[in-house]
């Protein structure tokens, strides 16, 4: 019985995190975190969510291609309405979420663009077969000959 009711409520918690909300990204921080006021936000609210696109990891501002992976954000998405599908919260309190701004998909048009990798290490993902094509025809970071990952280059930081 404990089984089943922590079972319940775990799916439960996983399906509050689910949420498809409209907005607009008012504010691109890096190549793959932005802030978005939900429109059922007040205008006059100055209330957002933090939002880290999830499934890639773009180049951090300071390593090579940061500032291009920000301002290939910023041209997809800085002001325009958009939608996001919440799928988690992060350890800092960021949405994780899925952006899209009409039927471009943000976070899989990023890797197309080589302006940030897909971060799952499963060879099956799609973006990892976007991630290929775009190391293929060397867009973006994959023009340079051995691009670092963000993950690799946040690890050689001091802290």
């Amino acid at each position: 019985m404990k089984f089943l009711l922590g079972l319940v409520l775990l799916c439960a918690s996983a399906n509050a995190c689910a949420e498809t909300l409209g907005g607009v990204v008012f504010l691109v921080i890096d190549g793959d975190t932005v802030l978005f006021r939900p429109d059922h936000y007040s205008p006059a609210s100055r209330a957002f969510l933090k939002v880290r696109l999830v499934d890639i990891d773009a180049p951090e501002k300071g390593q090579p291609h940061g500032e291009a992976a920000t301002r290939a954000l910023k041209n997809i998405a800085l002001k325009r309405r958009a939608t996001l599908e919440v799928v988690a919260i992060d350890r800092y309190g960021r949405k994780l979420g899925l952006l899209s701004v009409g039927a471009l998909q943000v976070n899989a048009e990023l890797v197309r663009r080589g302006d940030a990798w897909a971060s799952s290490r499963d060879a099956a993902d799609p973006l990892r077969t976007v991630q290929d094509e775009a190391r293929r025809a060397q867009r973006g970071l994959w023009a340079e000959a051995a691009p670092t990952p963000p993950w690799v280059w946040r690890r050689a930081q001091p802290v």
